[in-house]
């Protein structure tokens, strides 16, 4: 098979999103030796990490790159719904094109797939920046209307869709994505613990920083238990969340690191005392899996996905609920029985989750549906 594939989300680093694209990219370039990939990117400020780029030549793949913003290639596709881009510029004769989470491009004589990772915009639009609410809008409406397949990556997000925008269920398959981490070694660990200056224990919660990752009720959780002793570390970039008059460095107890690349970050979950998600709504969960690869224990709000992806493998709360997430801390800190508990079943939970499996099943899908 000819596949075309939109990687342009890949460069921001931090998302999960991001994480999800670099890790296809690399599954569909370590175990593909049968099918031509044209990989498509673009971005105006941004570039593609060059290891992906050599690797893509390497194994004798195409690269289209364009210095384009976003913003631009949203407007003619999602919006415009114009130049059909696989003509005008793969010059190549596809039998299928696969979308990102972000754009819909029109195509002519080519089948398309496209990823949904979830329906948060619909489900809970107030905690959904106005232009991703509207792009989002925009880019399913063509999405129903023109795929031929959509890889959900969860059941949840497959009901949401059949659901929440009457799209046949035949047209849908559950793919669940991998996840790859590498255990560092303690002489790594104690370096990015003095690196951040974390030499007591803390709770870990990591994600883009946005409204509907819940850390506002977090936080006021982690000030109603009251323990002055254990701080709460917040890893990944700022998105749009509010904080009134403060900035999360205000907040006694609360550490916040930022982005930190992945040898840090499997630090940091290698050392804590447990992993905390206290998100609104999610469509799969990229940090859970991390977790339990790395022997963490969970706590974590009991939405459909979330239940879904570590099963008996964590601890939940109502994420709307300060109450429930104060007990639950309180309950999981003092617990080591508990803990222990959940890092075995952790174990066995994350590997069921692998990039070769993604793989096999994304190809074996779009071929049997030419």
């Amino acid at each position: 098979m000819k596949i075309g594939l939109d990687i342009s989300q890949i460069v921001h680093k931090g998302t999960g999103v991001a994480r999800f694209t670099e890790g296809l990219v690399n599954a569909i370039l370590d175990y593909d030796n049968k099918n031509h990939w044209s990989f498509l990117f673009y971005s105006l400020r941004r570039n593609l990490d060059r290891n992906i780029e050599e690797k893509i030549t390497k194994k004798g793949h195409q690269l289209i790159k364009w210095k384009l913003p976003p913003t631009l290639v949203s407007l003619l596709w999602n919006r415009c719904h114009q130049f059909k881009i696989l003509n005008l510029k793969f010059k190549i004769n596809l039998d299928w094109f696969i979308s990102s989470d972000w754009i819909e491009p029109p195509t002519q004589g080519i089948k398309k797939a496209t990823i949904v990772h979830d329906l948060v915009f619909l489900r809970h639009p107030e905690t959904v920046n106005k232009k991703i609410l509207f792009n989002q809008t925009q880019r399913l409406y063509w999405v129903k209307k023109e795929s031929n397949l959509i890889f959900a990556d969860s059941q949840t997000t497959k009901s949401d869709l059949i659901n929440l925008l009457n799209i046949p269920e035949e047209k849908i398959q559950v793919n669940y994505p991998g996840v790859e981490v590498t255990k560092p070694t303690q002489a790594v660990i104690e370096e990015t613990l003095a690196k951040f200056d974390l030499k007591k224990q803390f709770i870990l919660t990591v994600g883009k920083i946005e409204p509907r990752k819940n850390l506002k009720r977090l936080i006021k959780a982690m000030k109603q238990w009251n323990n002055e002793a254990i701080k709460l570390v917040i890893v990944g970039p700022r998105g749009w969340e509010q904080f009134g008059n403060k900035t999360m460095e205000q907040y006694n107890n609360v550490k916040f690191l930022g982005y930190i690349d992945d040898v840090d970050l499997y630090s940091l979950y290698s050392s804590c005392l447990f992993f905390i998600n206290p998100s609104i709504w999610e469509g799969f969960g990229y940090p859970l899996i991390e977790a339990m690869s790395l022997k963490t224990p969970i706590a974590c709000s009991n939405i459909k996905p979330f239940v879904e992806i570590v099963k008996n493998a964590a601890i939940f709360f109502d994420p709307l609920k300060t109450d429930d997430i104060a007990d639950k801390i309180n309950k999981i800190t003092v617990d080591t029985t508990l803990r222990k508990k959940l890092i075995e079943n952790g174990k066995i939970r994350a590997k069921e989750f692998n990039w070769k499996n993604y793989y096999n099943k994304l190809v074996e899908t779009l071929n049997s549906n030419i």
